[in-house]
């Protein structure tokens, strides 16, 4: 808008319109000081907020220790790979070993007659049974080596094996039945074994008696 004066009366609307745009200008200039103002507020809102704030020295600082792995039963898993690797031999003469009385039985030297005895007349309590029918016989020594061991590391102190009277086998032989007496004569854990009772397998069985172990739990 262009003003032009001609007599003093012409500058009242001037200086008005001057007294004008001077009071936007400062209302402009006042609202871009605000809104910087804002902004800047926002910006520090935490300082503001909390004040100064001190920076903790460094020394005092807590010293954390890394947390403590869960126990692993090292000695358990290296004693399981070294007997893995003990093989029970096929090739192990049994015959010399075993009591020829009316039923082959076996002790190992130091044991009484009278364990025997008792095994056979059922004193001890049966806690655990591995049956062995079907297995061919790789498999049926890892599957007695693995039960007996467990037993052992589980505390039972007598057990059954049933190998079968070869009913099924060609020729009517027991195919297992004079390897699993081998077997179980190579394993130190076993401190006798006699044929089973009619009512518990007869001379389809064995019952074991286990040295005594200390009971191991998985994890404990």
């Amino acid at each position: 808008m262009m003003l032009k004066a001609h007599s003093l009366q012409d500058l009242q609307p001037l200086r008005q319109h001057l007294a004008q745009a001077a009071a936007r200008a400062e209302a402009e200039a006042q609202a871009r000081r605000e809104a910087a103002a804002r902004v800047e507020r926002e910006r520090n809102l935490f300082v503001l907020s909390v004040g100064d704030v001190t920076p903790l020295p460094t020394h005092n600082l807590a010293a954390l220790e890394a947390p403590v792995p869960a126990p692993e039963p090292i000695q358990f898993v290296l004693d399981e790979q070294r007997v893995l690797m003990e093989a029970m031999s096929d090739e192990f003469d049994v015959s010399t070993l075993l009591d020829t009385d009316d039923q082959l039985s076996f002790r190992r030297p130091g044991i009484g007659t009278d364990v025997t005895h008792k095994l056979r007349g059922g004193q001890w309590s049966i806690q655990r049974q591995l049956d062995l029918h079907g297995l061919r016989v790789d498999e049926a020594r890892e599957a007695l080596g693995q039960f007996i061991r467990l037993s052992h590391r589980t505390g039972l102190r007598c057990v059954r094996v049933v190998h079968g009277k070869g009913l099924g086998s060609p020729g009517k032989t027991p195919v297992l039945k004079g390897r699993v007496q081998s077997w179980l004569v190579q394993k130190k854990e076993v401190l006798a074994f006699v044929q089973a009772r009619p009512a518990e397998g007869g001379a389809g069985a064995l019952v074991v008696l286990l040295q005594p172990g200390k009971r191991w739990v998985p994890g404990g």
